[in-house]
């Protein structure tokens, strides 16, 4: 059941934020207003940047003033999970939490709703299914280390977790590996250009995409018809996606994800699963006309 207005408050008291650095980018303030259109539960959404040295302060002095959750990005994830007195499974999981619920009588509640959203969107948004296929996920930060524990509930036959440095894969499969074994899935830990080759699915979960590089693994881990999908979208995931497609995969944007996440987290949040298609409608249209403003817009 969805909470209603405590008496004495307001809509406007119903306040979230997205905090992250680099922020000014996101769209998470147009979905979840959309959401909470579509709820009839009307919140305050805004975008926080948070100093790279000073997420814990943000946080707190977003709560105090009346915050009542905060979904969190890049770089902050790891951080976001030890700020909660409260962990859910999947958080405890990843080790790493992408939302904050602010509100709850005994503390703070860290969660992660990255994987869940990553894995409908290649299951309902791609109509890939993922039981018995070999997927490839590219980084060990905040975002893999989301998304492994539900790809791997989802059924594959393998998950590579490849990262230019060993290590940091390697303690995210060894937190993750019971979970692959209680699965009956192929856990793996390799490098970039070792990863192996004719992946199903390859998913890039590395910062590569913001810091404008180039894709780290080369084409030979692309399969036949392989899905490959970028968690960055716009300008930043249109490198991924021209390689991929010149590999002759189907290449996809991290818009149905950030969407999908976004659900599951105002569920967290609100107690209602909003309905993801056609939010997701919105913002494309809403980019391509930004995209079509800009290409026609004069100089100055």
């Amino acid at each position: 059941m969805a909470d209603v207005n405590p008496p004495g408050t307001t809509a406007d008291a119903w306040r979230y934020a997205v905090l992250g650095n680099p922020i000014a980018h996101s769209r998470s303030p147009f979905i979840h207003e959309a959401f909470a259109r579509q709820c009839g539960l009307p919140i305050r959404y805004e975008r926080v940047l948070s100093p790279l040295d000073g997420f814990e302060t943000t946080v707190r002095a977003f709560a105090a003033d009346g915050g009542r959750g905060v979904n969190v990005t890049v770089p902050f994830k790891f951080q976001a999970l030890g700020l909660a007195a409260r962990r859910s499974a999947r958080a405890q999981l990843a080790g790493a939490a992408n939302i904050l619920k602010l509100d709850e009588p005994d503390g703070w509640l860290a969660d992660n709703t990255d994987g869940v959203g990553l894995v409908r969107d290649i299951e309902r948004g791609a109509g890939v299914p993922l039981v018995g296929r070999r997927v490839l996920l590219l980084g060990a930060g905040g975002a893999a280390a989301g998304a492994l524990g539900p790809l791997i509930a989802a059924g594959p036959a393998q998950v590579v977790l490849a990262n230019r440095t060993r290590p940091n894969a390697e303690s995210i499969a060894r937190s993750h590996a019971a979970w692959a074994d209680r699965h009956r899935v192929a856990l793996a830990v390799s490098g970039f250009d070792d990863a192996g080759k004719a992946f199903d699915i390859v998913v890039n979960a590395t910062s590569s995409s913001l810091a404008g590089a180039a894709v780290p693994v080369p084409a030979r881990v692309l399969g036949p018809g392989a899905l490959a999908l970028d968690m960055m979208y716009g300008a930043a995931a249109e490198p991924f996606l021209r390689w991929a497609q010149a590999a002759g995969a189907s290449a996809r944007d991290g818009l149905g994800m950030l969407v999908e996440q976004a659900a599951e987290a105002f569920l967290v949040f609100r107690g209602v699963l909003p309905e993801a298609t056609p939010v997701l409608a919105a913002l494309r249209g809403q980019l391509a006309a930004e995209a079509a403003s800009a290409a026609v817009a004069p100089e100055t």
